[in-house]
């Protein structure tokens, strides 16, 4: 993250255009000791002499004093990765202000506000407070409306548009959420389908592969989340519940997504237990648990968003892209505790509390909560 940098800045620019304290000193009216003091950094400019100073080296004032109020991509990782791992070794209060300090430094980076706003919303609940969650989370919608109005990327304003909503729902404001989502059943345009052909008219065979692939990923994901919120909601209908299940299972097969995208069908697997378990299959609950469990303490799951054999441009769409590159927003403590807590504290589950295969399934999970804490240490 880059600094003001005065000093440097006037120190640089003069010899830049060979000339001396003095020469410099007599342009601007001072003397030659106050162009000494700004250059060692003893003391900065007066704030009318700033535009003199950058007229006279033909820079902004935001170059003269060394400011950046765009982060590239890379700065905007490397604190994001810094203060997701503050959220998990500091006070939250702490890792909070230092988002809060960030956000009113970079008001204007947009990219670096949206990730400010959706560490908030990840970190929200462990704040200590129910009244502090609270804050938290209107601190972190504010950060998405101002993303939404004032950014001018269609694309990340909707994404913002998106985490509102979700801090709405967190907030318990389910009407404000919907009125924000709009009509889910008016369907709109795909613009990817535009892109992949207009590249392709233009030749541009590999960028219209790329984002063929890429959009064909994303309704990959959304599919599978979207089956597993239909299927939490057919637990009283179990002939819907079984076609959904058998359907959703060879998806994850077809695409191999419990290698190209774990995260996906780990929720999945979870409805597809709670649904069992509250049926009476308990067979089919321990089948589903024992998949969740191989997901979530697989080598696998330390790894970052990623393509495949068949999705053999994915990778470079994602480092193009994405803010954080193929790097997962989350804390992996958190992660796995998370993981751990889905499957114990389920009353769902508790007629399976005493058979072998659950009590080996909830020693694997801690196990595997256990084993990520060791790594922070």
């Amino acid at each position: 993250m880059r600094e003001l940098n005065i000093a440097g800045m006037i120190l640089a620019k003069r010899r830049e255009m060979g000339i001396t304290q003095e020469e410099l000193a007599a342009h601007i009216g001072v003397s030659k000791a106050s162009v000494s003091k700004w250059e060692k950094a003893q003391c900065y400019p007066d704030l009318t002499i700033l535009p003199q100073l950058a007229a006279f080296f033909d820079i902004s004032i935001d170059e003269l004093i060394g400011y950046q109020p765009q982060l590239s991509k890379e700065e905007i990782r490397d604190l994001y990765r810094e203060l997701a791992e503050a959220f998990v070794k500091e006070p939250f209060p702490s890792a909070r202000e230092r988002c809060t300090k960030l956000a009113h430094r970079y008001y204007t980076c947009y990219p670096l506000l949206l990730q400010l706003g959706s560490l908030l919303v990840n970190h929200s609940m462990p704040a200590v407070a129910h009244e502090e969650t609270k804050a938290v989370l209107e601190e972190a919608m504010d950060l998405f409306i101002r993303v939404k109005k004032n950014c001018g990327d269609a694309a990340m304003a909707k994404q913002a548009q998106s985490m509102e909503a979700l801090c709405l729902l967190q907030l318990g404001r389910p009407e404000e959420a919907i009125e924000l989502a709009g009509d889910a059943g008016l369907l709109q345009t795909s613009l990817e389908s535009l892109l992949v052909t207009a590249h392709q008219m233009l030749g541009e065979q590999r960028q219209a592969k790329k984002i063929a692939q890429s959009s064909l990923y994303q309704d990959l994901i959304r599919l599978m989340n979207d089956l597993s919120l239909y299927l939490g909601l057919c637990g009283e209908d179990p002939d819907t519940a079984d076609c959904i299940i058998a359907r959703a299972d060879q998806l994850i097969g077809a695409f191999e997504l419990e290698t190209l995208h774990p995260g996906a069908v780990l929720p999945y697997d979870l409805f597809a237990a709670r649904l069992y378990a509250a049926c009476g299959k308990e067979e089919q609950a321990l089948e589903y648990l024992e998949r969740y469990t191989a997901l979530a303490t697989g080598e696998i799951w330390t790894l970052g968003l990623h393509g495949d054999g068949f999705f053999d441009l994915l990778d470079e769409w994602l480092e193009e892209t994405l803010p954080l590159g193929a790097a997962l927003p989350r804390d992996e403590r958190m992660v796995k505790k998370s993981m751990t807590e889905e499957v114990a504290d389920q009353p769902v589950f508790d007629v399976l509390k005493k058979d072998p295969r659950f009590l080996d399934i909830l020693r694997r999970l801690r196990q595997n909560e256990r084993d990520e804490g060791k790594r922070d240490e």
